[in-house]
């Protein structure tokens, strides 16, 4: 167990910070699995921006690699340009 206040005050702020980042990066990959998912390309280009969005929100935040974003970022694009 943690001797000092500072070390307390920082696990109660990295747990918090943890759900966070968690829920932020689930709520980001339903997201991203529901655009996968649709088959219409109207309704793709309303969700594209909104998922991008979210993505580099994660990236922005570090919960997720720069590269990862961009490969993700791509993989929608394509599967808007498919439909």
């Amino acid at each position: 167990m943690a001797n000092h206040k500072s070390a307390l005050k920082r696990i109660r702020n990295s747990e918090t910070k943890r759900l966070r980042n968690r829920y932020q990066h689930k709520t980001a990959r339903n997201a991203v699995k529901k655009f996968k998912e649709t088959t219409s390309k109207k309704e793709a280009e309303t969700m594209f921006p909104e998922v991008v969005s979210m993505i580099d929100k994660l990236a922005k935040k570090n919960i997720i690699h720069d590269n990862k974003a961009a490969n993700l970022k791509s993989q929608l694009a394509k599967h808007v340009a498919a439909l």
